[in-house]
């Protein structure tokens, strides 16, 4: 854990990081009309459809077999501890009938909320509840035009910008949205916005109009939500550094760290198929070991793992979907206190393990089952009991000394200081096995 957690007298902000920092594993959910097209989110601008071609999708957006007790079900079961949805993503269009806009559910087929049906079943199951909200919007009358944008044309001057587009009237309407998700829907756990890119260059080149927080008026945003749910936590889009910061699509080679190398929470977000929103022909997909070493990674390196889903345009999870996270779920039931409340260690894992601990808890996370003995450095003297997480079966600790036992049999050439541990030689059935190690008291903070 970060410091920012252990002040003796934390701030109800700080018992809030520290709550997030503790659920570790999240249900990411990318849904709008988009998933009609199910050619990934961002179809609009790929595939430069007009306004009036994407208006096919808005019109036949119908969600009947909508059932967000089944999605909050399914994230429950796999060991989730909270979510966050999609209010909003780039193409404009709004999941709750929004004051500001025509261009929500409420004019669709399905003309229902969608946002607070679903704020209910998660907040049921004991499941946070977050929004994420686009920064960008290309259905939005004064949202100025830039590279990202749909209807941008490359050899226009100015992009083909008509020049009527306003970005300080846009900033209103967005503070106005994000107002009225945080005033409607209750107590919401985080703010996750998306995206600046005033300075970003992709495919090696600038992106022309990029736009960051002097366009979004991110500290009055800031202050504004602040104002309204003081604990609220805020990622780091908005091009402030936020509460947390979003690693997408690649995992970190170590715990994350400021300029100043502090540390940092951080939470990895990551997709099923590599598309966020419901892409019918991606078959790119993850298999649950995969991620739940993602997961035990992550962990391990005192992050947290947001994993996404993007419904169907009926409003149900792929099968494929749903037993991934059911596999997930399998592995969590056995191995969640390994996970849930867990932190890095402080000790050195052996090559092609993961150390997380808990207190007087270490684990042991075995990605790559050797053949009898695990040497751990730096722990002899220091476990008082071992046993396989899956089943609580004993995991012997036996003596290794040449000057007590140097038989052919006897392990050679282990480091001085580490402890032994005898495994079965057939790995348990289970994804990734999880020893559980019950430190010593004089050995629970470790080195440092």
């Amino acid at each position: 854990m970060t410091e920012s957690t252990s002040d003796p007298s934390p701030t109800p902000h700080q018992r809030r990081l520290a709550e997030f920092q503790e659920q570790r594993f999240g249900l990411f959910v990318h849904w709008g009309i988009y998933s009609l097209a199910a050619r990934h989110e961002w179809v609009k601008q790929r595939e430069r459809l007009t306004d009036e071609q994407y208006q096919a999708y808005y019109d036949h957006f119908d969600p009947d077999l909508y059932d967000p007790g089944a999605w909050a079900d399914a994230a429950h079961h796999a060991g989730m501890r909270y979510t966050v949805l999609t209010t909003k993503h780039h193409d404009g269009f709004c999941l709750w009938d929004s004051a500001l806009t025509d261009y929500t559910v409420a004019g669709t087929p399905y003309g229902k909320d969608l946002v607070g049906p679903f704020c209910e079943a998660f907040r049921e199951r004991g499941l946070g509840v977050g929004f994420y909200h686009s920064l960008l919007d290309w259905h939005h009358p004064r949202f100025p035009l830039d590279r990202l944008h749909p209807q941008w044309d490359e050899d226009a001057p100015d992009g083909g910008d008509p020049g009527d587009r306003d970005i300080t009237a846009y900033a209103r309407y967005l503070h106005g949205q994000v107002e009225e998700l945080l005033t409607r829907y209750g107590p919401v756990d985080t703010l996750w916005f998306d995206f600046s890119y005033a300075n970003r260059i992709s495919e090696g080149k600038p992106i022309t109009g990029g736009k960051g927080k002097a366009d979004w008026r991110s500290e009055e945003l800031v202050a504004l939500i602040r104002r309204i749910q003081p604990d609220i936590l805020i990622n780091n889009r908005l091009e402030l550094p936020g509460d947390f910061t979003t690693p997408e699509q690649h995992q970190p080679g170590e715990p994350l760290t400021d300029e100043d190398g502090r540390p940092v929470v951080w939470e990895a977000c990551q997709t099923l198929n590599g598309s966020w929103g419901y892409d019918r022909d991606n078959l790119n997909w993850k298999s649950p070991d995969q991620l739940i070493r993602l997961l035990v990674d992550t962990v391990s390196k005192d992050g947290n793992l947001l994993l996404n889903v993007g419904p169907n345009g009926r409003g149900e999870l792929e099968p494929r979907a749903l037993e991934t996270l059911h596999e997930i779920g399998a592995w969590m039931r056995l191995h969640s206190r390994s996970i849930h409340g867990a932190g890095p260690s402080p000790y050195t894992a052996p090559t092609g393990c993961r150390y997380t601990q808990r207190g007087d808890r270490l684990y042991l996370h075995v990605l790559d089952w050797p053949y009898r003995h695990l040497h751990l450095p730096g722990l002899a003297g220091k476990v008082r009991y071992a046993q396989l997480l899956n089943d609580a079966s004993e995991v012997r600790r036996p003596i290794v000394d040449p000057a007590w036992d140097n038989g052919n049999v006897a392990p050679k050439g282990v480091p001085a200081g580490s402890l032994t541990l005898e495994i079965p030689v057939r790995k348990p059935d289970v994804p990734v096995p999880v020893i559980e190690l019950f430190l010593e008291p004089d050995a629970v903070t470790g080195p440092r």
